[in-house]
């Protein structure tokens, strides 16, 4: 073995090292945030008479990463861990290990109104994103991430589209960074403004699905509210989810032929390249536990496993609310400039407000839950 391969591999020995540290120290922080929730719990009543028990784990380990991200940054070994920071795969599992918590039937019952409501915001959103962005003057490829980002569900469809259209790595960064931002604030603010219009749990779940950008933070503003808008919330979002497919490939259709002018033509098979495969796990998972569980009293085996189910789901989405707030970057969104980030809010009120009209449309009147 030469020198130089001996050095390839201590520097990739190093950087696993790094890497499983990261790791560690994500989940370490998911364990500090489940201790204060628990801590919070036992207060009967905080101040603005905010119950202890409203504020659950997605809170405290966003701001718990928050933390750490800058305290990680001002040691200088940031860069380093951060591989082991994996919000999307935690984010995945935790989807496909909610979906054992769902039935079918329920699914189904709210699977039309979900499909309708991710079609009229997806549709309306993107071209209000697109139209806006143009006033301002960005690049086609940012109004086009950007656009995805805010009418789909946030980094997933960011990627997806950044792919679809060659954006350049730094406006994939600046989306990104944006969407944690705004996403974390409205997980919160969203249940609140929900509760002071006393709103029912199936509009509620809806709206989250509808209004905030990124998965997480859609389950994190569910579970903040209940259970029910919990399971709605995912339910929205996960069926925008499934059309990132389908509009990476106009995209890319529409990039080629008339921005670029290429004449070859991307093919029908970057649908399925782009469609998120976590959907499918959900599905199956959902599928599993409608037969096992079955419409009469669900055995205690299944019902033991289910239960371990759903504390696995909590902790990875715990892991998951951890790492979305040490994957922020200010510097990111210092880099790009003041407009998109106007365009981005612009779109986001716009988004709020379609959202409670159409879910209480959807959801209180023509499906209601």
């Amino acid at each position: 073995m030469t020198k130089k391969d001996i050095s390839n591999n201590k520097q990739t020995n190093n950087a696993l090292i790094w890497t499983l540290t990261g790791l560690a120290l994500v989940v370490a922080l998911a364990f500090l945030a489940h201790w204060i929730k628990l801590q919070v719990y036992n207060i009967k009543e905080l101040p603005l008479g905010i119950p202890g028990k409203a504020l659950e784990y997605p809170l405290w380990a966003a701001i718990i990463g928050i933390l750490a991200n800058f305290l990680l940054k001002a040691t200088g070994i940031y860069a380093r861990l951060k591989p082991g920071f994996r919000t999307e795969l935690f984010l995945k599992v935790g989807l496909v290990l909610l979906g054992a918590t769902i039935s079918m039937v329920d699914i189904i019952k709210g699977g039309f109104g979900a499909i309708l409501q991710g079609i009229i915001m997806i549709t309306c959103v993107y071209f209000f994103s697109w139209w806006v962005a143009g006033k301002f003057k960005l690049s086609d490829t940012l109004r086009a991430v950007m656009s995805c980002a805010v009418s789909i569900c946030g980094v997933s469809a960011a990627i997806a589209a950044a792919g679809a259209v060659q954006a350049k790595k730094q406006e994939v960064t600046y989306i990104t960074t944006l969407v944690i931002l705004v996403a974390l604030p409205l997980m919160v603010l969203a249940p609140m403004m929900a509760g002071w219009m006393g709103m029912p749990q199936a509009v509620a779940g809806a709206w989250f699905g509808g209004n905030v950008d990124t998965t997480a933070a859609v389950v994190g503003a569910g579970t903040l509210y209940g259970e029910q808008a919990q399971k709605i919330a995912t339910l929205v979002k996960t069926t925008q989810n499934a059309f990132i497919g389908v509009v990476a490939f106009l995209l890319a259709l529409y990039f080629s032929t008339v921005v670029d002018k290429k004449a070859e033509r991307p093919k029908p098979i970057i649908i399925w390249q782009r469609f998120p495969k976590f959907v499918l796990g959900f599905i199956a998972a959902s599928i599993l536990f409608s037969l096992l569980a079955g419409p009469d009293k669900t055995p205690e085996w299944v019902a033991n496993g289910l239960n371990s189910i759903k504390a696995m789901k909590d902790w990875a989405f715990c892991i998951a609310f951890v790492s979305m707030g040490l994957d922020m970057s200010l510097k990111d969104i210092k880099s790009m400039g003041w407009k998109p980030v106007v365009v981005y809010l612009i779109v986001t009120v716009f988004n709020t407000i379609l959202a409670l009209a159409v879910s209480w449309a959807i959801f209180g009147w023509l499906f209601p839950a």
